[in-house]
């Protein structure tokens, strides 16, 4: 039965005004500045131990222009193949509907939880066993497909991790695409196919490119399954973090340093792209 009296006025409730938030927003910006400062004074002490002529000397050596262009290549290729599976793989997490699901995504993710150099292993003793169906003396997969230590190990050993990085870019892609546009398409006449390749596909393009670029970038940074799969052979198998590795274990700090202040401008870049890719699909997904 009303009362008369507001809640305000409840007995027993006391009613306190709110105090200031610059204290909340003090502790925030401190914790965060705090990282921020670490990221910042770590590239500054790499600027600022050598000299803009020793970096360009060390990047103009012969054996670390060929990391880098190892590096480019190979990273292109990977993350052009993490693409093409993540594609079909992530619309397939995404809209498929079939039993064992939740098996396949926890599958998916393991290249990302497990330890870098337990993939390199893995890979290393996928190789090299014997296959069931051979012979005596035992056929190995490397006889078949002869990657180990090779530049095509170092793509298999950049593909492996980056594809899954893609798989979850592009699951993510599909999800936060409508379904509606694909099932008109389909009520038309367009067959499954035909409905994504001209509509699904063309709607998650900045999506692909996420996925292209994050496994590009994952694939640059990749060093543990590189080093155990493929090796760090000079002008052979050695790309740009494998470069970082081999100058500081012989103390020549100058050339890790240039390599590694490259790798930071590469990844700016990378980031910078992921961003506008982040903001282009924001702005097309409010259209739709």
């Amino acid at each position: 039965m009303p009362t008369g009296r507001s809640d305000r006025e409840a007995p027993g409730r006391t009613w306190r005004r709110a105090g200031p938030d610059w204290p909340f927003w003090t502790v925030v910006a401190a914790v965060a500045g705090a990282y921020l400062i670490l990221i910042v004074a770590m590239i500054g002490a790499d600027a600022a131990w050598t000299t803009p002529g020793q970096l360009w000397s060390a990047l103009g050596n012969e054996e670390i222009a060929f990391s880098i262009r190892l590096s480019l290549f190979t990273c292109t290729i990977a993350a052009l193949l993490s693409l093409v599976v993540a594609v079909p793989a992530g619309y397939l997490l995404s809209r498929g509907d079939f039993p064992g699901r939740a098996l396949v995504d926890v599958i998916v993710d393991i290249p990302i939880v497990l330890p870098p150099l337990v993939i390199g292993l893995s890979l290393l003793i996928l190789f090299r066993l014997p296959l069931p169906w051979t012979g005596d003396p035992p056929v190995r997969l490397n006889d078949v497909l002869p990657l180990t230590y090779t530049v095509g190990g170092v793509i298999l050993a950049q593909f492996t991790v980056g594809a899954a990085f893609a798989v979850r870019t592009m699951r993510a892609t599909f999800d936060h695409l409508p379904r509606r546009p694909e099932d008109v398409a389909r009520v038309l006449g367009c067959s499954r196919a035909g409905a994504v390749w001209r509509v699904t596909l063309p709607a998650a393009r900045r999506g692909m490119v996420t996925a292209f670029t994050l496994a590009w970038a994952r694939s640059l940074g990749e060093f543990g399954p590189i080093l155990v799969f493929a090796g760090a052979t000079r002008m052979r198998t050695e790309v740009m973090p494998t470069t970082v590795f081999l100058e500081l274990s012989v103390g020549n700090l100058e050339p890790a340093i240039a390599v590694s202040l490259l790798m930071v401008l590469l990844s700016i870049a990378v980031m910078l792209v992921l961003r506008w890719a982040g903001d282009q699909g924001g702005a097309s997904h409010d259209r739709l």
